[in-house]
């Protein structure tokens, strides 16, 4: 999925990018001789904390004094999936948020995109009570459900994960089609990995008992299990000036676990 870039740099600004798939989505677009503004914790051209909305807000005006104003696409990557409310923070309104508040500027580009990293397990069991908080755009109200569930024990509190990204998912697609993106021209997509090597999975990973786990909920026929770099290509082609009609889409780059659990028909 590569691509030559023939015309002038483009800005990105990605979040997420000390690590994982931001720090090789970062990476990537850098080697292509795209201008990167990366976001995260620490170590980043900009240091914020996500999980709280003013720092959402500082971030994004930080990237956007960075980018001199110019910003032609956002990658949001940056996420955790610890068995805590402060997996929803960062996961949905860490991207929401963030993106919301430079979608204005994003606008101005002449090819403006933008796109998220969800996950496999936005199929997978959830709290339906969360992710409706979640879209609602209540935090306060997500975070107390995701402390409740979290407070009944590891099993229950994951949910905040999966709840998270399903929520997400469910996000882009409604938000696709309104007038701050479709009607400014910006494709918005997700990304849906499935087992990706990288500090998140690494002692999952390491024992035999831990792969069978992870590969009993996660199958993945073709190629197994998949490196940062394989998401950041996909990510690089949503957000370049090449995507012009994708948009609202959840693309599940699994290595086939999607159609393993999922089956054939998914239109019933």
């Amino acid at each position: 999925m590569t691509t030559s870039n023939t015309s002038s740099p483009r800005t990105y600004i990605v979040t997420g990018a000390g690590s994982g798939i931001g720090a090789a989505t970062a990476a990537l677009l850098r080697d292509r001789g795209e201008t990167v503004i990366g976001v995260d914790l620490r170590g980043a051209d900009v240091e914020a904390d996500l999980s709280t909305s003013e720092g959402r807000a500082t971030a994004a005006a930080k990237a956007v004094e960075l980018a001199k104003g110019n910003v032609d696409a956002v990658i949001a990557c940056a996420g955790i999936s610890a068995p805590i409310p402060l997996t929803v923070k960062v996961n949905y309104f860490g991207v929401t948020e963030f993106l919301e508040h430079l979608a204005p500027t994003l606008a101005k580009s002449a090819s403006p995109r933008a796109a998220v990293v969800s996950s496999m397990a936005s199929l997978q069991p959830n709290s339906p009570e969360l992710v409706d908080a979640l879209l609602l755009g209540d935090e306060a109200a997500a975070v107390t459900i995701g402390a409740a569930l979290a407070e009944k024990g590891p099993a229950e509190g994951y949910l905040n994960y999966p709840s998270s990204k399903r929520a997400l998912s469910r996000w882009v697609r409604r938000e696709s089609i309104t007038p701050r993106w479709a009607g400014a021209g910006i494709p918005l997509n997700a990304v849906a990995p499935g087992t990706v090597v990288s500090a998140m999975t690494e002692k999952l990973l390491a024992t035999e008992e831990g792969r069978k786990m992870v590969d009993s909920n996660v199958p993945m026929p073709l190629n197994g299990h998949s490196e940062s770099v394989v998401i950041a290509r996909l990510l690089a082609w949503l957000t370049s000036e090449e995507n012009t009609h994708t948009t609202g889409q959840t693309i599940y780059t699994d290595g086939g676990a999607d159609a393993s659990l999922r089956g054939d028909n998914i239109w019933d």
